[in-house]
């Protein structure tokens, strides 16, 4: 295939072409370290919450309000994450979302009392919702110049640094370093692992960052099309962006206006993330409680929840191949599958082994959902950048603000077993609504496909290095 067919077809030239390759490697290299440290900053005050519960005398109930501070910060100040983007642009309102996060949980660890945990928790929160939406759209940014799926790997990366530092935090624990030393050497390490990480992002604000096609970020993703069909007709009617050879989008030549088809696929995009992140929450908030109750002694009782963050993580390094080759519908599909059948098959024959494996196979497929659904919001049409993130990031707060408690009463009502059937059920919602994420077109990323260019692309230099 001739650089001159392959431009024809696909309307773009190389995604090289505004950026050097060692430019964009730097850039995947910083959004990477920016989600190891988000993951790191959080990891590392979670194994300390019983000692801060005791340090403060905190009775349950206000235990419970304190902890709850932190979704609730990033709900009330979730809602400004799009309008700081676009005045400052987003790799600093991730870096200083990220200053902010340790900040405020240092805060958290080193006051005297209750309250300043709570304010701690609550300001953390807010500054974490800017930073979850900041990484993002600049990973986003730096997807749309590679010309390939590289968003999963960014969310692998934070797993990896939540890994690290809750391991971090119990090497703390272990030789005896006081709360207020760990978290004050943990937030300025991250925070300066942060700093570092902003002077190789890309430059300039998004809005004015053309996209590989030549255009500016504010019609970056705007445009629209069915999967495989370059025509502008079944662009405007589908509601899908047109996808690059590997699924990574291609920013539109027009901007359109808001629509009810926008909005109504912005709320099905909201469930799909919705439901990858109550996937995660039920691992986290239930699993070794479930696995205790069917008779699993020790650190077995743990295992559901680490099968899960494992397996989720693998699928996160898998992902951006899968999605590569056979589009983001097409995984979240199997993805959905795997959740509903793996789960629903350890729910239906409850043991020990099964369910274990029932977590370990929803973590898997819900491995891609979250980005998924975040890359497809940053593309719909009418939509300002920046917006279809934040409200995805806000909404999800809310999701995991008030799903604990309704699994929480079902159990109560109907046992645990029972509350644990929201995990098939998320499952079965994403396969309802898995229309709307487009599919690109698979097998495309092949080495033969990549037209040649002046510069060399990031693809032929980097594909050992940066994956």
């Amino acid at each position: 295939m001739t650089e001159q067919s392959y431009v024809s077809r696909r309307r773009r030239p190389p995604s090289s072409r505004h950026y050097s390759a060692t430019q964009l490697r730097d850039a995947r290299l910083a959004v990477s370290a920016l989600f190891f440290t988000n993951g790191a900053i959080f990891a590392n005050i979670v194994p300390r919450f019983p000692e801060l519960k005791r340090i403060h005398e905190l009775d349950n109930a206000v235990y419970g309000l304190a902890l709850a501070a932190f979704p609730a910060g990033g709900i009330i100040a979730g809602v400004f994450a799009a309008p700081l983007i676009r005045k400052f642009g987003s790799a600093p309102v991730a870096v200083a979302g990220t200053l902010f996060t340790a900040l405020g949980l240092i805060v958290a660890g080193v006051g005297p009392t209750g309250i300043f945990f709570a304010a701690g928790m609550f300001l953390g929160g807010a500054c974490d919702a800017a930073t979850d939406v900041g990484q993002n759209a600049h990973g986003l940014r730096v997807q749309r110049h590679y010309g390939r799926s590289i968003i999963n790997t960014f969310h692998a990366t934070w797993s990896v640094g939540a890994m690290s530092g809750g391991l971090m935090s119990a090497a703390a624990i272990w030789i005896g370093l006081p709360v207020p030393a760990h978290l004050v050497l943990s937030g300025t390490l991250w925070a300066v692992v942060a700093l570092v990480a902003r002077r190789f992002c890309l430059p300039g604000n998004d809005a004015a960052d053309p996209g590989p096609s030549g255009t500016t970020a504010d019609h970056a993703g705007d445009g629209v099309g069915a999967p495989g069909d370059g025509s502008a007709s079944s662009n405007l009617s589908e509601g899908t962006q047109e996808a690059a050879p590997s699924g990574a989008p291609v920013p539109a030549e027009t901007s359109g206006p808001l629509t009810f088809r926008t909005v109504a696929m912005l709320g099905a995009l909201v469930l799909i993330a919705t439901m990858g992140g109550l996937i995660e929450d039920a691992g986290s908030s239930w699993a070794t409680l479930y696995v205790g109750q069917l008779g699993a002694v020790g650190g077995l009782a743990a295992a559901g929840y680490v099968g899960l963050v494992g397996s989720q993580f693998v699928g996160r390094l898998l992902g951006d191949g899968l999605v590569d080759r056979f589009g983001r519908r097409t995984v979240a599909q199997g993805g959905a599958a795997l959740i509903t059948a793996g789960m629903g098959l350890a729910l239906l024959f409850p043991s020990v082994p099964g369910t274990i494996a029932g977590f370990a196979v929803a973590g898997f497929g819900s491995a891609t959902l979250v980005p998924a659904a975040i890359q497809q919001a940053d593309e719909l049409p009418g939509l300002k950048p920046g917006t279809g993130l934040t409200v995805i990031s806000w909404l999800m707060r809310i999701g995991f603000l008030v799903s604990p408690p309704i699994v929480g009463m079902v159990a109560d009502t109907f046992g645990l077993r029972t509350g644990l059937c929201v995990v098939p059920f998320a499952g079965i919602t994403v396969l309802l609504l898995s229309w709307t994420l487009s599919q690109g077109e698979r097998g495309a990323q092949s080495e033969r496909d990549i037209p040649t260019s002046p510069r060399p692309s990031v693809r032929e230099e980097d594909e050992s290095q940066c994956s």
